[in-house]
């Protein structure tokens, strides 16, 4: 199996993989990622955090998998330009890119039924208690399951 990034199991119980688009079997870019993973992960009393754009997210609908669906946003297009300026990392072409694809992700982000918790990131610390919050429920419903 290719994916883009695979950290080691966090504290509290979970994995995250970055890839681009999920179905059972996909290839993206070069990558291929297997719904048998996520369910793998599963089976060791864990939880598969997948960072996937917003193709993904519809594939992932398609599939028996039973997610939730966080999308963590930033408070404006302005503030999310500034935030990868100040970075410093990117190139001209390559931010314009960006951020048309976050135009985008953000639009579709707003129909119905897509995400099931939208976390603004207008406060790190804030967005990241939301975040830990919701993981750590899904983390004991698993490990109420298992028990």
């Amino acid at each position: 199996m290719e994916i883009n990034t695979r950290h080691p199991p966090f504290a509290g119980g979970f994995v995250w993989w970055r890839v681009n688009c999920v179905t059972s079997p996909v290839t993206v870019a070069g990558n291929t990622f297997h719904k048998s993973a996520i369910e793998d992960v599963r089976a060791q009393n864990l939880i598969c955090i997948l960072d996937v754009d917003i193709q993904g997210v519809r594939n992932i609908k398609k599939t028996d998998l039973d997610p939730i669906y966080i999308s963590i946003q930033p408070p404006s297009m302005e503030i999310l330009e500034t935030r990868l300026r100040d970075r410093q990392t990117e190139t001209e072409e390559s931010l314009q890119k960006r951020l048309e694809a976050a135009r985008q992700d953000m639009e579709l982000s707003k129909e119905p039924g897509v995400f099931d918790v939208v976390i603004i990131n207008d406060d790190l610390d804030k967005a990241y208690e939301e975040l830990t919050a919701i993981l750590i429920d899904e983390i004991k419903k698993v490990q109420e399951v298992k028990s």
